[in-house]
């Protein structure tokens, strides 16, 4: 059965319109979706995590600057010093205006 050249162009534009007004429709649920759930972010304040092993103290005054003694649960120093810094850029804050008191892996 042969379709006319005109049937099938309609046929084929139907078909491409079909599938872009679905991908605008998937869209903007995600965008949709996404907003909500910053929204929600912003809410919930995430638990206290109970301590564990501190890490031993340093000894010594402080360095000019510092916020004092950070504890570490089972976190290296890179990885604390590398979060910090994370977290400082994230906030656009200097990070001798922050005070972490301890960070600990969430396993």
């Amino acid at each position: 059965m042969k379709m006319p050249i005109s049937d099938a162009a309609i046929a084929a534009l139907l078909g491409y319109g079909v599938v872009f007004v679905g991908l605008v429709l998937l869209m903007a649920v995600i965008t949709l979706m996404g907003k909500v759930m910053t929204a929600k972010k912003g809410e919930t304040a995430p638990a206290p995590a109970a301590p564990a092993v501190p890490a031993p103290a340093k000894e010594g005054p402080a360095a000019p600057g510092s916020a004092g003694d950070i504890k570490l649960y089972d976190v290296g120093d890179r990885e604390a010093a590398m979060l910090m810094a994370i977290v400082a850029d994230k906030l656009g804050k200097p990070l001798n205006e922050l005070r972490f008191k301890s960070i600990k892996e969430v396993k």
